[in-house]
């Protein structure tokens, strides 16, 4: 349920001459549950997946392709482990093998054949969507205010963006290294004179509607609205209806176009807000994020301080699920409308792996099972049977 309350001030105008006016200031919204959305298994599974990952990557990266426990018990935050290293590699037999190693018959482990199979294919993948990837990471930085992004923050979106390890290796001509303010390095990426970069609200508006092009304002920006796909028994008030439409008709502006002389405060600039978080989730493999992640983003994509209530704002364009102790933001539109949005080319493999996992629960209940059994093959009662 949303609420809303209406305040008029009239702004600065739009380059376009459009008029910059804030038309309601507050609108609420009762959070209600979806349970499709809380139950999408790749968005669900994310966090340990990265986990799994990360350690598979380290097996894979040694010479011998097998590691002891003692060179990664001690790393539980670098894989972003809530628990530990030997009791996670343990949970998941399906994925990492356990054997005795050469020296004080210390645990060592390497990969499965099932899951050594995967990380060739997963590498195949990497090598033959190579361009995609680079095009992806490309488009983020043409998103910030100076198209340069702190090394740092490109290395948190690594994972969302679905890119390798190397990945700096893969990056062409377009892309350099540069050194920021307070000795921080960056990547940037250049444009060639007369680039146009276009959204995919903006490709799909041109593919469904025929846009035309002008030669003053590129797209016709204000034909675009945002797709909106409302949780089921979800009504709107007719003021809540009123204000979504108002909101709709406004001047669409791109994420990758200039916004320097937006008014910050007005509605115009709200929509450049939504349609840059619409555009970003578009371009991350699951196409979700962990909200408190984005919220980092603010100083380098013009974001205000409040951007985490553009979701709350607007419940038909993003999900806020609540799961797995944290809060996700997820993008309506690629679970809705399937066609909107092309896949991106890491998914598939990156499912193949959650299903792998999901077979490590049937190998430990069997472990499980087996244990109940005596030496002389009588089974143990068990004590939550009737008597």
């Amino acid at each position: 349920m949303l609420f809303i309350s209406r305040r008029a001030q009239t702004l600065k105008t739009l380059p376009s001459s459009s008029t910059q006016i804030r038309t309601y200031v507050d609108v609420y919204m009762k959070w209600k549950k979806d349970q499709y959305f809380d139950n999408i298994e790749h968005i669900l599974r994310s966090p340990q997946l990265k986990s799994v990952i990360a350690l598979k990557n380290c097996i894979t990266s040694d010479p011998n392709s097998c590691i002891p426990i003692s060179s990664v018990s001690k790393k539980t935050h670098q894989f972003d482990l809530s628990t530990k290293v030997t009791k996670f590699l343990r949970q998941f037999p399906s994925v990492f093998e356990e054997f005795v190693g050469p020296e004080h018959n210390l645990p060592w482990f390497r990969l499965t054949p099932e899951a050594a199979e995967l990380d060739r294919e997963e590498r195949r993948v990497y090598q033959d969507s190579a361009e995609d990837l680079r095009g992806r990471l490309r488009k983020v930085i043409l998103m910030s205010r100076d198209n340069v992004l702190p090394l740092s923050i490109v290395q948190g979106m690594k994972w969302y963006l679905g890119l390798p390890d190397d990945y700096m290796m893969s990056l062409d001509s377009s892309f350099r290294f540069v050194d920021m303010e307070d000795g921080v390095k960056g990547l940037a990426v250049e444009c060639s004179n007369g680039e146009k970069v276009v959204s995919l609200l903006q490709k799909n508006a041109i593919k469904n509607r025929g846009l035309l092009c002008s030669e003053n304002r590129g797209l016709l920006c204000s034909e675009i609205e945002f797709p909106l796909f409302p949780s089921k028994g979800c009504r709107l008030r007719v003021k809540i209806e009123d204000w979504l439409k108002e909101f709709q008709r406004l001047p669409y502006v791109s994420p990758y176009d200039d916004y320097s002389r937006l008014d910050p405060s007005s509605d115009v600039a709200e929509k450049r807000v939504v349609g840059f978080l619409h555009e970003l989730l578009c371009l991350f493999v699951d196409h979700s994020a962990e909200r408190k992640k984005l919220l980092c983003l603010k100083k380098w994509f013009g974001l205000p301080q409040k951007v985490h209530k553009a979701f709350e704002r607007h419940p038909q364009i993003f999900y806020l699920s609540m799961k797995n102790k944290t809060c996700t933001a997820i993008l309506r539109e690629p679970y809705r409308d399937k066609a909107s949005v092309e896949p991106h080319p890491v998914l598939a493999v990156r499912k193949k792996y959650i299903q792998l996992m999901k077979s490590s629960e049937l190998i430990l209940k069997s472990r499980r099972s087996r244990c109940r059994f005596s030496n002389d093959g009588v089974v143990e009662k068990d004590l939550d049977f009737d008597s």
